[in-house]
């Protein structure tokens, strides 16, 4: 049994506003993600839920269309939003031109930019910083009571969180660099004054300035233990088990606060008392017991909930308002 019940971490933690959910994709992270959603806005919070992952799980699950469309309202104090990460990667191909170009002329250096432009927004985490910055945003612009983020699969997930501590060591770098370069003009020039004013004008120096800033924001809400907390997925078996164990600990190195385990997936142990039972079912029970005794020997106090394995897909508000109804009630009575 959990030591502490999902509905009871929710009642201990009163200024809890920012949740996210992970784990090995094909888990219920969407699945647990929007419960949990329906769950604070059936309390009366105005809730948003948000995915940072390029698959529409959101438009899939709410049986909307709400990709690339801003913040929709899903029902009452629920909204959800889904990013256009391909709309944002070229508006930041478009900034880092913008960039690169003045950077070029003020170093007055005679190469062709593109090349450097295609190396730069081709890289593997690009798209991890457009939707890390679409998050903070998000979070920054405040108009919500409590923000859920349903993340993508581990890998994409871990960069993603990887980014708050990355980004603040690439501008403390990018800014004393660019210091130090102005400086050295400053220096070597006659007219001094208005270099100087140049250098608060100066778009590469204040760009770095204010994402630092942003990024030194969004990491002190990461780890507020009293407003964040991460929450993970699995399902009684082996291999989601072992990703979230050492997923466990890569989160414990970005400082971020650990919500607990949600385990998805159950199969109501009531089953297996009907009447002749079938062998199956009486097999995956017995299977299933060995694994929940698994996640609580590795994840001892961390166990908030279990939610079935319903008898139809989780789609649609109704089906959400059930898994909403297991994290309330801890859903204790399927291994019962």
């Amino acid at each position: 049994m959990p030591s502490m019940s999902f509905s009871d971490y929710i009642s201990s933690s009163p200024s809890l506003r920012y949740l996210f959910f992970g784990g090995k994709g094909g888990v219920g992270k969407t699945v647990t993600a929007a419960g949990t959603a329906k769950f604070f806005a059936d309390l009366g919070k105005r809730t948003i839920i948000s995915s940072t992952n390029p698959v529409h799980s959101l438009s899939s699950i709410f049986q909307r269309d709400i990709w690339g469309k801003g913040v929709q309202k899903i029902s009452e104090n629920l909204y959800a939003i889904e990013f256009n990460i391909e709309r944002t990667v070229e508006r930041y191909r478009a900034d880092m031109r913008e960039k690169l170009m003045a950077f070029i002329k003020s170093a007055d250096i005679p190469v062709d930019p593109e090349p450097f432009l295609d190396a730069a927004t081709t890289n593997p985490a690009f798209e991890e910083a457009a939707m890390f910055d679409e998050m903070v945003d998000l979070i920054l612009k405040d108009e919500f009571d409590v923000y859920v983020f349903d993340t993508a699969p581990v890998a994409h997930t871990y960069r993603l969180l990887g980014l708050s501590k990355v980004y603040d060591l690439w501008l403390k770098r990018l800014i004393k660099s660019r210091e130090e370069a102005l400086s050295t003009k400053v220096k070597l020039s006659f007219r001094k004054e208005k270099i100087l004013e140049e250098m608060k004008k100066d778009p590469i120096l204040q760009s770095a300035l204010e994402t630092r800033k942003k990024t030194e924001e969004a990491k002190k809400i990461l780890t507020d233990s009293s407003k964040t907390a991460f929450f993970f997925v699995t399902l009684p078996l082996a291999l989601p088990i072992a990703v979230i164990e050492r997923f466990i600990t890569w989160v414990k190195a970005f400082d971020i606060p650990i919500g607990g385990v949600i385990v998805n997936g159950v199969i109501p142990k009531s089953l297996g008392r009907v009447p002749n039972p079938s062998t199956y079912v009486v097999n995956k029970l017995k299977e299933q017991d060995g694994y929940l005794e698994l996640i609580h020997q590795k994840f001892p106090d961390l166990v908030r909930a279990y939610v079935p394995l319903y008898e139809r897909e989780v789609v649609g508000l109704e089906m959400i308002g059930k898994v909403a109804e297991a994290l309330r009630s801890g859903g204790f009575e399927l291994i019962q």
